[in-house]
């Protein structure tokens, strides 16, 4: 569902053909007139992926890189390595169930992988990016004194704000924030950075990789 937000910016605010938007993305041209026209995900695809011809491989498979988790990272098989492993042992079938199996460990293990460093750019472009999130603050309401959730936008390149306060940090909170400082900006950025919000973020995956919530993801894709 991400690829339609940027299929959606490339044609529709920076002018792209549908034509180089589907042979950049290697994506038809249907599929993008499509993202143009909707905001929710298509659901022709399979959420889960069997693994029939893995079966009794799976054991040995997880056993394996139980092991090597333990190990220093440049030490530890990669899924091509491990799957050459597995057709030693006799494994006859291909090698997206192994890369898949691997994936998706790694993600129920949660990530070994600590980032050691992380670099911040200090300049941003005008429109390009807006900081979002949450404070807790005290105040009075009706003469009782409670913590109130307060939502932070910046802008990065104009150091820009706007914040709006809640009782709590639900998802209609989080996506009506958004649409109250879009509003008061004036427009939206080209992106917006979290901190891996439970409102945002459904699942942290491996790397980079993040599953959003659905209903954010439409706001997103508007």
């Amino acid at each position: 569902m991400e690829f339609i937000a940027d299929i959606r910016r490339r044609h529709l605010v920076d002018g792209e053909s549908i034509s180089a938007i589907a042979r950049d993305l290697q994506r038809s041209r249907p599929t993008v007139r499509n993202a143009l026209t909707t905001l929710t995900d298509p659901v022709y695809h399979r959420q889960h992926q069997p693994l029939p011809k893995l079966g009794e491989f799976q054991a040995q498979l997880e056993q394996w890189l139980d092991l090597e988790s333990h190990l220093p990272r440049r030490q530890r098989r990669t899924a091509k390595r491990l799957f050459e492993g597995l057709q030693v042992e006799g494994y006859k079938g291909s090698y997206g169930p192994v890369q898949r199996f691997v994936k998706h460990w790694k993600a129920r293990r949660g990530s070994h992988l600590a980032i050691t460093q992380a670099f911040v750019p200090l300049a941003f472009p005008p429109g390009e990016t807006c900081q979002f999130d949450w404070s807790h603050e005290e105040g009075e309401l009706g003469g009782v004194v409670q913590t109130i959730k307060v939502a932070h936008f910046r802008l990065t390149y104009s150091r820009q704000m706007f914040v709006v306060a809640y009782p709590r940090e639900t998802q209609e909170m989080v996506l009506d924030a958004h649409v109250r400082a879009f509003a008061c900006f004036g427009g939206a950025p080209q992106r917006v950075v979290y901190d891996n919000l439970k409102t945002v973020v459904d699942t942290i995956l491996v790397g980079k990789d993040r599953q959003f919530n659905r209903r954010f993801l439409t706001l997103a894709n508007h």
